[in-house]
């Protein structure tokens, strides 16, 4: 299979996976198990991809799979699509923490990536003025 089931039923799986990306989305950083991280990535990597054609169909396929939330679908066609239109892919990144108490799965960080390239560049250009000041 190409999907991972997570120990659910389809209606509960896709609406948990919707909510996760949600989150995701609004708070850009959630703590969950790695399974359920790496199987969420997908859905947020492709809605931001969504977000970055900007056309009409893109905005209703995410409306529909986002329970038709406006806030969060005008954020991914609003501010994400521009903080990631020079990327080509890779939006998230999962980073890995202990393993749970009571069960032993390990928990991770799911959170979109900040746009490194652009403190670097700003750093670079600081270090310029700076140095020119002095």
């Amino acid at each position: 299979m190409a999907y991972r089931k997570l120990g659910r039923d389809n209606k509960h799986r896709r609406s948990m996976l919707a909510t996760m990306t949600k989150q995701v989305i609004v708070n850009e950083t959630i703590t969950t198990t790695d399974t359920r991280a790496k199987e969420v990535r997908k859905f947020v990597e492709k809605m931001i991809t969504y977000g970055k054609k900007g056309d009409l169909v893109s905005r209703r396929k995410a409306l529909a799979f986002l329970h038709n939330d406006k806030k969060v679908v005008d954020k991914i066609f609003n501010d994400l699509a521009k903080r990631y239109e020079n990327r080509n892919g890779g939006y998230t990144q999962i980073l890995k923490l202990n393993e749970r108490r009571g069960d032993d799965a390990l928990m991770v960080i799911l959170r979109l990536v900040g746009d490194k390239e652009e403190t670097k560049e700003e750093k670079k250009e600081t270090k310029k003025t700076t140095k020119k000041t002095k």
